[in-house]
């Protein structure tokens, strides 16, 4: 059962409200303000939170929009207790994040309903589990790869985010749509199950012919995943997970594979990840090469802007490279060593 964070300022509101929780058995953490909630939230103890709208310092619908804004290892759930009940409100409320509402004065039974659903709601991210899982799986035959998988998904949803601020994605992009990209870009490359192991796990380069069978792991990628999207067509998960397995090797010029798209028939989601995945590609050590510094790969990716990668994504990634660098050295190897090599071939 998830710890539940009550946010109120009221003293005698917080009792109530830890009063009904743990009567109906919900271990409770309080906090005084929006600031005090934000500093138990970075210790990872709360996933469900319930706060009031009015307080000082940091106000619940600004709480919101911090743990919105914030990278979390899970989700956070998010009850707003309130007066405010116009529809108006409701939409800045839902807008800076909140998943729920409670309207004071409030009734202990609701309060109690309107928990569990969150708790229902969170107890669905044992499908980004199981997404990880799966991705793992495909990783763990292959040696070399360390923590790519985390890097990858945390330099795609940083992308995401930064695009998102643009006045072109800005209708395209939200807050959903960038935790897809952070939960099924993992599985960009689980059609490399397919792969034999020869090829695989081959300590060196690729001649023309295994490069040819190492490529079908995009097709056989997409081809898994479209298996799950005919028995759960409405899993729009799914659809994400399958455009970035199909589409992270295609390029902005049309000289990708496996179907040769170009431009902005390249779905969003597939060009996000070709960056992320072709930084970590250059800034990880190989059997033959040693990491790139990051002003190497920066240069690279620049370089290709047109060609091999949608101008806007590496836009996006020039102006997050402080970010990149920081999520880089949160998940570095200690066994990698650097080189200022001028260029890579990224195949």
């Amino acid at each position: 059962m998830n710890r539940v964070l009550v946010v109120e300022d009221d003293e005698i509101s917080s009792d109530l409200i830890v009063h009904a929780l743990t009567r109906a058995g919900y271990p409770v953490e309080t906090a005084a303000d929006g600031r005090q909630a934000m500093e138990i939230l970075r210790q990872g103890r709360c996933r469900l939170v319930i706060s009031d709208w009015n307080m000082p310092h940091v106000s619940g619908i600004e709480l919101c929009r911090q743990v919105r804004a914030a990278d979390w290892d899970g989700y956070i759930y998010l009850i707003l207790l309130t007066s405010h009940s116009t529809p108006n409100e409701i939409v800045e409320g839902l807008s800076a994040g909140a998943d729920d509402f409670i309207v004071k004065p409030f009734n202990p039974d609701e309060l109690i309903v309107r928990v569990r659903a969150g708790q229902r709601i969170l107890s669905l991210e044992t499908r980004e589990m199981a997404i990880f899982a799966l991705a793992k799986l495909a990783e763990s035959r292959d040696p070399e790869t360390g923590h790519h998988l985390e890097r990858v998904r945390c330099y795609s949803s940083t992308l995401a985010q930064y695009l998102a601020s643009t006045p072109k994605y800005r209708q395209q992009i939200d807050s959903d749509y960038v935790r897809l990209i952070y939960q099924t870009s993992p599985l960009h490359d689980i059609g490399k199950v397919a792969i034999p192991d020869c090829v695989l796990r081959k300590p060196g380069q690729l001649n023309d012919a295994e490069f040819a069978v190492m490529k079908t792991h995009a097709l056989r990628g997409a081809e898994t995943l479209d298996a799950a999207l005919e028995r759960f067509p409405e899993a729009n998960f799914l659809k994400v997970a399958r455009d970035i397995a199909a589409t992270h090797h295609e390029r902005w010029d049309g000289s990708g594979y496996p179907a040769g798209l170009a431009g902005e028939d390249i779905p969003l989601a597939g060009r996000i990840v070709a960056v992320a995945d072709v930084y970590d590609a250059l800034t990880s050590r190989r059997i033959y090469k040693d990491a790139y510094a990051h002003s190497v790969a920066r240069s690279i990716i620049l370089g290709d802007a047109g060609a091999h990668f949608d101008p806007d994504v590496v836009d996006a990634f020039i102006r997050t490279e402080d970010e990149f660098i920081a999520i880089y050295n949160r998940f570095c190897e200690d066994t990698l060593s650097r080189s200022n090599a001028a260029e890579l071939v990224i195949r």
